[in-house]
């Protein structure tokens, strides 16, 4: 409650009205005026300690996002092709180089190996981010487990070999050991990634090739169109030509499905891929079929008709996006366990 000061009254001067004027004296005053003053401190006081819980809570919450967004993991980079840089050390004729240099070797010994860049693997070691992308690109062929991964953190100056189970017993822990440190790290050293990584995936091949795996059987890298324009040419003419003597004796319909059926059943036995056999099977049919209904049109189109295969088959349109590995390399389905080794410089 207010405090309310004694008042005291005083009789006007010259005969005035004698109605009381209030007068405060010295000291109630003072004590009024310390009381509303102490009322006004606390009044402010509160507002400046509500604002700064206010500015700190908001401090608070600033600072903790930044912790979660500076410790957030390294997202796993989508694998593209055999060689994956994404800090711009390699130039493109270096990645064609190595990139054609692994497809091969998988061609030939059936395992894969991949080469991975990165800025950085922080707040991860090397390891953990390392056993993350094996799982994620599950290089190396399904049950065979024949995938090893060189990854290099550019900025960390760390870098690590990831063994598939597989590839275990060529590659050893001391073999990654030594191809890190005899091979790979002196010349990083001195600047020469491009050399470093290139000699070290020499060695790594050199020890692959020595242990015993199962032989590659023949497949078809679907994304790769150097691999399906010679099917194609192939289905286009056995459906043309071969097809022409089964619609001769069964008719349409039944010689079309007839020459599908045994495109798709020769795919099978040569290449051991069903999807792609399904695929050739069902273009064969097509092709046969539409190519028994021009050739009712008239002995006039069937030259025209084969023009316009001819044409079709030999442009340019098949190896004009062939020449890059990117998007045409996947991971076999191969396991890790951590099996490799780490190394810096």
């Amino acid at each position: 409650m207010p405090l309310a000061p004694p008042t005291a009254v005083i009789p006007r001067e010259g005969g005035e009205s004698s109605t009381p004027r209030l007068h405060r004296s010295p000291l109630a005053s003072l004590e009024y005026w310390i009381a509303r003053s102490s009322r006004a401190m606390t009044a402010r006081f509160w507002r400046a300690r509500s604002a700064f819980l206010q500015r700190g809570v908001l401090l608070l919450m600033l600072c903790l996002a930044f912790a979660l967004a500076a410790s957030a993991d390294v997202a796993v980079p989508e694998l593209t092709g055999r060689v994956v840089d994404q800090t711009g050390t390699l130039s493109s004729s270096d990645i064609a180089a190595l990139s054609q240099k692994l497809r091969d070797f998988e061609n030939r010994k059936g395992s894969q190996v991949a080469v991975l860049i990165v800025p950085t693997t922080q707040p991860e070691t090397i390891e953990q981010f390392s056993i993350r992308v094996a799982e994620a690109w599950k290089i190396g062929r399904r049950k065979v487990d024949d995938g090893a991964i060189l990854i290099v953190a550019k900025n960390d100056r760390h870098l690590r070999i990831e063994v598939g189970y597989g590839l275990e017993g060529a590659l050893t822990d001391v073999t990654s050991r030594r191809i890190i440190d005899e091979v790979i790290t002196p010349k990083f050293r001195t600047g020469d990634f491009s050399g470093g990584i290139g000699d070290g995936v020499d060695r790594m091949i050199r020890v692959v090739d020595g242990e015993p795996l199962p032989i590659p059987s023949p497949t078809v890298n679907f994304g790769h169109l150097d691999d399906l324009a010679p099917l194609f040419i192939v289905t286009l003419f056995a459906s043309i030509g071969v097809g022409g003597f089964f619609r001769a004796m069964l008719g349409r319909l039944l010689g079309s499905l007839a020459t599908g059926g045994i495109i798709a059943a020769l795919t099978w036995l040569i290449l051991g891929s069903l999807a792609l056999a399904i695929g050739l099977g069902i273009l064969g049919f097509i092709i046969g079929f539409i190519a028994d209904l021009f050739s009712a049109m008239g002995p006039g189109t069937r030259s025209s008709r084969g023009g316009s295969w001819s044409s079709g088959s030999s442009g340019g349109g098949w190896s004009s996006g062939s020449s890059s590995d990117s998007g045409s390399f996947s991971g076999g389905g191969g396991s890790f366990g951590g099996g490799g080794a780490s190394g810096s410089w």
